[in-house]
């Protein structure tokens, strides 16, 4: 006859051996306090949040900027309205800069879901980060003084000690700078939106800028010119740009992208901002 103490020491390890083959057909949600749970999808975090957060440098018009009341504007931001629209949620905007942008998306605790306004796309970002499909054409040029329009029709016109190049930081706009104008003297100037009005009043020659943004200075200020517009040095695409592990939130803005090309919305959204409709 087999005793007590005997019979629950054989019913406990009966339920040890069930445990463990239930574990190891992944039948039991948590078999062990160690198991890690999987993250949160970002767009299902996202919805609970009731907001998107939306990293941005607001410095760059006419695709982001942020006003002294705190507004914000912009093309690149008309865009990030659609994707909030198609999340049902608001939008928080996160200051972020050029020279930090990288470390901002690679932030933990995380600083913001996506980064957004004058993104170009590059091979060494889609390494490190996901970035989004293009949704407008870009490429390098210059801003100059109208008087001076005729003098600059080359990069070996500005290429020369005496002419005077402004960049902001950490951008690629003083990485294009550095690379080719190796003669030039290149001052870099900390806030974006100020270059223009310096080049015109002639604390530098040449700002390296882009043909989203030179339009829209030329238009407001009539003492700049951008004779380079229509010959840009290179040429690129702008696209929205977030951390690794986000892929379901990478397809949605995809698909939003992909949508406002196709009814027309980007097309207008070009029109209304003066820039030039590539799609």
């Amino acid at each position: 006859m087999i005793k007590t103490k005997d019979n629950t020491q054989i019913i406990r390890l009966w339920l040890l051996t069930a445990l463990l083959v239930i574990c190891g057909t992944g039948s039991f949600a948590s078999c062990s306090s160690n198991d890690e749970t999987s993250p949160t999808p970002t767009i299902e975090r996202i919805k609970q949040r009731g907001t998107i957060l939306i990293g941005t440098t607001g410095d760059y018009r006419p695709l982001s900027f942020r006003e002294a009341d705190g507004t914000y504007w912009g093309f690149c931001l008309e865009v990030a309205q659609a994707i909030a629209d198609s999340l049902g949620v608001s939008i928080e905007y996160v200051g972020t800069s050029w020279p930090t942008l990288t470390d901002d998306v690679m932030a933990e605790p995380q600083t913001f879901d996506l980064a957004i306004g004058g993104i170009t796309i590059t091979h060494q970002r889609r390494e490190t980060m996901l970035m989004s499909d293009g949704y407008l054409g870009n490429g390098k040029t210059i801003l100059c003084r109208a008087s001076d329009a005729n003098r600059f029709q080359s990069l070996a016109d500005i290429d020369k000690p005496e002419v005077k190049v402004m960049v902001n930081p950490g951008g690629l706009n003083e990485k294009f700078a550095n690379e080719n104008l190796t003669h030039s003297t290149i001052i870099v100037h900390q806030k974006n939106e100020e270059i223009p009005s310096l080049v015109a009043r002639g604390d530098a020659d040449i700002m390296i800028t882009e043909i989203t943004e030179a339009p829209y200075y030329v238009q407001t200020d009539s003492r700049l010119a951008a004779p380079l517009l229509d010959k840009p040095f290179n040429h690129g695409e702008i696209g929205v740009l977030m951390r690794k592990g986000q892929d379901d939130l990478l397809q949605l803005v995809n698909d939003v992208i992909r949508r406002m090309k196709s009814d027309g919305t980007l097309r207008q959204l070009h029109k209304k901002y003066g820039l030039i409709y590539n799609g």
